[in-house]
């Protein structure tokens, strides 16, 4: 119990995962949420991580209940965390003109935005009592301009920035850090369906390592690899008109027949 303690949602694949063995490899006790127990135990036992320094809670973070219930079950079964990752996610294509789109746009809101701030809460007053801790939002690269077809990613990313900067504004005083990482395109099963080019791919493995370095200094916000750090800062500053003419017959991300 003497060794930190990190709590990751959206463990069961892809960013989470990476996250999860990080973490485990710089000595951190597992907290993992997915939908998906059962998969998630057996990647753990695959990588040889011993049961007593690993919990699993299952929870979808679009259901309020289940996900601050599971925050209150770490508390109560591992201790408080010194690390929350609030890293589920979802990424659907979606176009305004098809009445069901409207559905696609309410699951990511859910899941990417109410989801994160669930999976905040059970956490926020006792790391402010205690002084300290660690309140990680996942958001993306797509979050500082729309991108085609992007319409529910891109506005619930733009919104965890806000949220976690707002949130970070509200921890300061009591000790305790909030960290934005915002990925560019990492090598995941989000990204494989995606038609288009994606510059500066990385592998999840490498995106984990940067991410735990970024979050170990309590960086307020950090974009992943940094490549695309340059790339965004340059596409908020375009004026709108060139900035349309560049997306211009890109294509939009594929929706979810």
């Amino acid at each position: 119990m003497s060794d930190p303690l990190v709590y990751i949602t959206g463990a069961s694949s892809g960013i989470g995962q990476a996250l999860a063995l990080r973490f485990h490899r710089a000595g951190y006790r597992l907290a993992l949420v997915a939908r998906r127990v059962d998969a998630v135990v057996l990647w753990a036992h695959g990588q040889g991580i011993d049961p007593k320094r690993c919990s699993v809670y299952a929870a979808d973070v679009r259901d309020v209940a289940a996900i601050t219930a599971a925050g209150r079950a770490c508390i109560e079964a591992q201790g408080l965390p010194d690390v929350v990752i609030a890293n589920a996610g979802i990424s659907i294509g979606m176009d305004t003109a098809v009445l069901d789109d409207i559905e696609v746009m309410r699951a990511t809101y859910e899941t990417n935005n109410i989801g994160l701030a669930a999976t905040f809460q059970p956490f926020v007053r006792a790391m402010c009592e205690r002084g300290s801790g660690t309140l990680v939002g996942i958001a993306s690269v797509a979050g500082f301009r729309g991108l085609p077809g992007h319409g529910a990613y891109s506005s619930s990313k733009a919104a965890v920035m806000s949220y976690c900067e707002s949130l970070r504004g509200e921890m300061r005083s009591f000790g305790v850090k909030v960290v934005t990482i915002a990925p560019g395109y990492i090598d995941t099963p989000l990204t494989r369906g995606n038609r288009y080019s994606m510059p500066f791919l990385m592998t999840a493995d490498d995106f984990a390592d940067r991410a735990h370095a970024a979050i170990a200094v309590g960086t307020s916000f950090r974009v992943i690899p940094w490549q695309m750090g340059i790339v965004a800062w340059l596409m908020r500053r375009l004026p709108d008109g060139l900035y349309d003419r560049l997306l211009a017959g890109r294509p939009r991300k594929q929706r979810q027949e």
